[in-house]
């Protein structure tokens, strides 16, 4: 997946699987932190239907504390080694990192995309980015992990996200990456209220209108527990549901942890929208 031309001429939104190789993620910390079952699990979402697996070394959860290079190297490329050896197995990997040195050695290791939760605002991102020819997910996220949902405040949630990934965006061009290799995400839970995110899924064709394909991830976010009062756990039906409005909004491709139910409702959309009806 060396461009992106691909995602706008599917038949359907694609569903990005997510695989996290971490001790702490919000959902699934340590299920799929030791190798084995991280590559399993990769490919089990791709059996469910997945159309990019998305591998994630560092948490990203509110309040996470930050890791090292060596450290989210040490957990990522093992398992991106092990993807890329498997002969059977072509299904396009994103890497979920704000490091440019995690960037360029797991697109060394098979990665073919990198998605950024930072917008590649680190020191040396997009040059490196550049270099490596590789699409790009640039992020919106008010803050730092670590206390980004202290007390999230915008005047305009949607208009203040537009303003910041337009900017990013173009400072991705004007460093050498294409546009059309450029995805922008709205950063649902990155330092936004449930009102923040509630505006931000309303208006998401306001976000759409930009011009880049949207991502959007929704999936078990804690604004389900707000709006339902349900854990982690029981999310599944609202995070389709959230799904289903982005993708009715102008997304292109969802972050999901529940592969096969997400695909089955991507394809009732699609099958919905292309219906040939008198």
């Amino acid at each position: 997946m060396r461009s992106l031309p691909w995602i706008t001429a599917a038949s359907r939104p694609l569903v990005m699987g997510i695989l996290n190789v971490t001790p702490d993620s919000f959902s699934d910390g340590g299920q799929f932190s030791a190798t084995e079952r991280a590559v399993t699990q990769a490919r089990d979402m791709v059996t469910q239907g997945a159309d990019i697996i998305d591998v994630g070394g560092e948490s990203t959860r509110p309040g996470a504390e930050a890791v090292s290079v060596d450290e989210e190297l040490s957990r990522v490329i093992p398992v991106l080694d092990r993807l890329a050896a498997d002969p059977d197995f072509s299904t396009p990997i994103s890497i979920d990192t704000s490091k440019p040195e995690v960037m360029r050695a797991a697109v060394e290791a098979g990665a073919t995309l990198v998605n950024d939760v930072r917008a590649l605002q680190a020191p040396g991102a997009v040059d490196v980015c550049q270099a490596l020819q590789v699409p790009v997910c640039l992020m919106h996220m008010q803050g730092a992990p670590r206390t980004m949902q202290a007390n999230p405040a915008y005047d305009d949630v949607v208009q203040e996200v537009g303003d910041f990934l337009r900017a990013r965006a173009a400072v991705c061009e004007a460093g050498g990456i294409a546009r059309e290799n450029i995805l922008l995400d709205p950063g649902f839970g990155f330092g936004k209220s449930l009102t923040h995110n509630l505006c931000l899924l309303k208006h998401l064709d306001r976000l759409a209108d930009l011009g880049y394909p949207l991502l959007v991830g929704l999936s078990r976010k804690s604004m389900f527990q707000q709006l339902l009062d349900v854990p982690v756990s029981e999310r599944l039906v609202a995070s389709v549901a959230a799904a289903v409005l982005a993708v009715s909004r102008g997304a292109r491709i969802v972050r999901v942890h529940d592969v096969l139910e997400t695909v089955q409702a991507m394809q009732v959309y699609a099958a919905v929208e292309h219906a040939n009806c008198p």
